[in-house]
């Protein structure tokens, strides 16, 4: 990576310098997420954090959204520049280098492919259990990445050997174009999977509908209020509001609600439903519930 952005800069390949960047954008998320997963685990008893630190390795990935996005911004006003403003490109040393690089990438993608052949076998006979699934897929992210990585290099080495025996100059900053486009597709797709967590996005509302006809199908109950929310990538808190004429204490609500595993913080409130309150609060309770998901008739 280094060699490739040192080398691209020297003699004079925007396809080389943003194959080089485009390796440096996948190191830099990687930095972050393992941050990220020391610090969630640190403080993962920590009562500062009201519902654990979930939200971590999230707002880790919106900092490595931010950070491709600006990459790719760079590395667009570059490329254009050098369509405008053709620069001399010493072909052979950066054919060597890009060469090197897909070497490099190769490599490292059989040892990434070894690890990860290796942990599904382990796993799938010591039948362990959330945690490896987690490593299961960051093994798979780091190995597509590195797949994206190794592509970038044969088409830097395309660009650059079409460059250097066709005169298709222009083909070596147009390489730099479409490495931003990918980077910009990244960093949108980091984007769209962090921002709602990191703004409390609710459930989607088939499993909040779930949620309401679970509660109602027991005794007269009626669901006044509901808020579903994540606190983690997977994991969801939920505050609802009962009102019945039978009322029982928290936990019989919540075995009511045992087989919703995402919802992993869980607060119930009970209300005693008399004559003029209950009518009030029943048209309450339609009122909330229709904001999340239709009543059915």
């Amino acid at each position: 990576m280094v060699l490739e952005i040192i080398a691209g800069t020297v003699y004079g390949s925007m396809a080389l310098l943003a194959d080089g960047w485009h390796m440096g954008t996948h190191v830099t998320a990687f930095l972050i997420t393992i941050f990220a997963y020391r610090y969630a685990a640190k403080h993962a008893d920590n009562p500062d954090f009201a519902f654990g630190t979930g939200k971590v390795s999230v707002l880790g990935g919106f900092a490595s959204a931010i950070a491709l996005a600006v990459v790719a911004l760079v590395m667009l006003a570059e490329s254009v520049h050098r369509v405008l403003a053709p620069q001399p490109i010493h072909f052979n040393e950066a054919i060597a280098v890009a060469i090197l690089g897909l070497i490099v990438n190769l490599l490292s993608a059989f040892i990434l492919q070894d690890h990860h052949d290796h942990h599904e076998h382990d796993h799938q006979h010591e039948h362990q259990h959330e945690h490896n699934h987690h490593q299961d897929h960051n093994l798979k992210a780091a190995y597509l990445h590195v797949l994206a990585d190794a592509l970038t290099s044969v088409l830097a080495i395309i660009a650059l050997l079409l460059g250097k025996y066709l005169g298709w100059n222009w083909l070596d900053p147009i390489m730099g174009i479409i490495g931003a486009l990918v980077i910009t597709r990244w960093a949108w797709s980091l984007l769209k999977d962090t921002g709602p967590i990191l703004l409390d996005a609710s459930i989607d509302r088939a499993y909040a509908s779930a949620l309401v006809e679970r509660i109602e199908a027991d005794r007269d109950n009626r669901v006044a209020d509901i808020h579903v929310w994540r606190v983690g990538p997977a994991d969801y808190a939920a505050i609802i509001s009962i009102v019945t004429h039978h009322p029982e204490k928290t936990e019989y609500y919540k075995e009511l609600l045992k087989k919703f595993n995402k919802i992993s913080h869980l607060t119930i409130e009970v209300h005693v439903c008399t004559d003029e309150p209950c009518i009030a609060m029943k048209m309450h309770a339609k009122a909330a519930v229709e904001a999340i998901v239709p009543l059915k008739q």
